[in-house]
């Protein structure tokens, strides 16, 4: 009986990725600025020495400036390398100079060493106040965390909000969600790490 009920859920974030990418493109150019301004802020309220960030795919939210600003902030950044499915990612080390390499499924990650984060930045095209995220439908970033048990920042647009996100048994929820608008605890983690 449970297998009807995973396809329900699995079809449900299906249809609600399709139409969470198509609006996430329409998102006013301002929103971002205000967005990663908020997320710095955030970050600076852990004791995180090493942080996970996202190079972007298009259309995605860049993050690229916020990575520049947090190593200058003197913290460590690393982004994730695509792992075969079914695996957690990989984080390595990222700076201005690091060259990028071609990941799978069009991402691109730093060609430095492995680094295990202190925080993650989580990426996702929906989210809800009790911290749960629609991704992309690949389920890294719920293996990832599930293995390194550390604080998680979802962040997005506040348009991205849903009354309530279909949960599946390995969701794991965020500790915090950023938006422009605002920054939710909704997790384990305070916001002082």
């Amino acid at each position: 009986m449970a297998a009807p009920q995973i396809f329900s859920i699995d079809q449900q974030k299906k249809e609600l990725r399709d139409l969470m990418a198509e609006k996430r493109r329409n998102a006013p150019a301002h929103a971002e600025a205000d967005l990663l301004e908020r997320i710095f802020k955030t970050v600076q309220t852990y004791d995180a020495p090493s942080v996970a960030a996202v190079w972007p795919l298009p259309g995605e939210i860049d993050l690229r400036p916020l990575c520049s600003r947090l190593a200058g902030d003197r913290r460590r950044v690393a982004l994730p390398e695509t792992t075969p499915k079914g695996t957690p990612l990989v984080f390595r080390e990222w700076s201005e100079e690091t060259p990028m390499l071609a990941g799978r499924f069009g991402t691109s990650h730093p060609d430095g060493p492995i680094l295990i984060p202190d925080l993650v930045l989580v990426p996702f095209l929906a989210f809800d106040r009790k911290g749960f995220r629609l991704g992309y439908g690949g389920g890294y970033y719920d293996r990832t965390l599930a293995q390194l048990n550390v604080p998680a920042i979802g962040f997005g647009f506040a348009f991205q909000e849903m009354k309530s996100i279909p949960v599946g048994p390995y969701d794991i929820p965020l500790s915090v969600v950023v938006t422009e608008k605002e920054t939710i605890q909704t997790g384990p983690y305070n916001l002082e790490g």
